[in-house]
């Protein structure tokens, strides 16, 4: 079978040379279709990171076992990891963080296991990259979260769950505070988990999450979260078992899926034939499961662990009074225990199931819509318009009153989110950007050709950045209200 390859900045070729290597000694039944992506393919001129050749040959195989990727900095350009996540929908970012001997933590040292696994959303959120600056002193993000994408992710995870035996899944989420898109997150898990009734599931606030983990990791099992809290709790996890040096990656799609080491390229010991590969090596044998190489990925992985208890190791972690070897020799050692069986963690040998993924020739784009999109009730009862001024509230209220016409009420004023106007604080600090609240007189429909009225009459007053519809679906308020409205 024929996978893309990128090798990656930095250390990326060292560790992934190691890592096939040991592939190649194990006979791993795949073959290897290197592709062009990184830094030097943004030098060349390729603003997206990788070549249409490069591009072509990945949609054609469906799987990308790439090595860590610098983007360039300061020339406008995005990260090549999320660009390619998010082109082929790699939805589910899957990271499975476990106890290894021989790898000292303060947990293993106090006899804690760990076995997380950590489901991120992969492809929405503030990832999205869409920003903006309304006014010089301003920058405002647009943070995506959709049904679909929600659903999508979150069922991969129990599905997941189920299959591997999990007895727990857990939605980390502040739906407290961003009540209508983490919200929409913690909804769709709870639609999801009623569908698994045999897998536990609950709850928890992220920064009571990020706590918790720390405090009591051996409690949870698998956790799925949004993309940035989830690219923060993943990381922490990392701490949890050794560090990214020791945590694995699997973007997961439909069609096409991307296994990854999630640490950086490490420019400063490249070259040196000193870097630990054990991330890659462990994304490589959940690449092997995934394809279902399930006898090469086991035998590997026995031999990793096998050689991690008997202290053998690279300079940045293990026993200093042992001398480290180097990625060569780390990449023998574990190749000369094939066959050896660990004392801890042993995973058993079973035979190879293989597993050709499922590609489709798209000819276009598919829409996500969920199932119960076409049956809301929605109607337009105002908006609020992004208004840019160094005035005082009581100033812009007066002035904004006056363009409400027939049709519109102004209902309150606030700045950075918190309330200004009717009511407020003289202690509130504020920056040159309101939100100024319009809605129906009576609370009857609006329509678009209404918005745009009242957008031409206050423009005669303001610089307007943007505005936004205020909706109710199905009898909800589809918006938040400001802090002390």
């Amino acid at each position: 079978m024929k996978i893309a390859v990128a090798k990656g900045d930095g250390i990326g070729p060292e560790i992934m040379d190691a890592v096939l290597n040991i592939f190649k000694a194990n006979q791993v039944p795949l073959e290897y279709v290197i592709v062009d992506m990184g830094k030097w393919v943004f030098d060349k001129g390729f603003s997206n990171g990788m070549t249409p050749e490069s591009q072509q040959v990945i949609e054609e195989l469906g799987i990308l076992f790439k090595g860590p990727m610098e983007t360039p900095k300061g020339k406008g350009v995005k990260s090549i990891n999320v660009t390619a996540r998010k082109t082929w929908n790699t939805y589910a970012n899957k990271r499975v963080f476990q106890s290894l001997h021989g790898v000292d933590t303060v947990f293993s040292k106090a006899g804690i296991p760990i076995d997380i696994t950590i489901v991120r959303e992969n492809i929405e959120d503030t990832y999205g990259g869409i920003e903006h600056m309304p006014t010089h002193d301003v920058a405002l993000s647009r943070r995506f979260i959709t049904r679909p994408g929600s659903l999508q992710v979150i069922r991969y995870a129990f599905e997941m769950a189920k299959k591997n035996g999990a007895r727990r899944v857990t939605c980390g989420h502040k739906a407290n505070i961003m009540k209508l898109t983490d919200g929409l997150f913690l909804e769709c898990f709870q639609e999801v988990a009623k569908e698994y009734p045999e897998l536990k599931s609950d709850d928890v606030i992220v920064d009571d999450l990020a706590m918790k983990l720390v405090v009591r990791p051996e409690e949870f099992d698998v956790v799925v979260l949004t993309n940035l809290q989830g690219d923060i709790i993943s990381d922490l996890c990392a701490g949890l078992v050794g560090g990214l040096g020791f945590a694995p990656s699997a973007n997961i799609g439909d069609h096409i899926s991307i296994f990854e080491a999630v640490h950086g390229t490490a420019p400063d010991i490249a070259g040196k034939n000193i870097a630990n590969p054990t991330a890659l090596l462990l994304s490589g044998i959940a690449m092997l499961r995934h394809l279902g190489y399930m006898q090469n990925a086991a035998v590997i992985e026995n031999a990793l662990l096998y050689t991690l208890e008997q202290g053998v190791h690279t300079g940045d972690f293990g026993d200093k009074s042992i001398p480290g070897k180097n990625t060569t020799e780390f990449a023998q050692a574990i190749i000369n225990n094939f066959g050896k069986i660990p004392e801890h963690g042993a995973k058993p040998v079973i035979p190879n199931a293989h597993v050709t993924p499922t590609l489709f020739k798209m000819d276009q784009n598919q829409m996500m819509v969920s199932d119960d999109s076409k049956d809301e009730q929605e109607y337009i009862v105002g908006v609020d318009m992004f208004i840019e001024s160094s005035e005082q509230p009581e100033i812009i209220a007066k002035k904004c009153k006056r363009h409400g016409g027939v049709k519109f009420n102004l209902i309150n004023i606030s700045n950075r989110g918190t309330q200004v106007w009717p009511t407020g604080s003289v202690y509130t600090n504020l920056v040159n950007q309101y939100n100024a609240r319009f809605e129906s007189i009576d609370g009857s429909p609006l329509v678009q050709q209404d918005i745009i009225g009242l957008y031409v009459s206050l423009s005669g007053n303001f610089k307007i950045g943007s505005f936004e519809l205020l909706n109710v679906m199905n009898g909800k308020k589809a918006y938040s209200l400001a802090q002390g409205q």
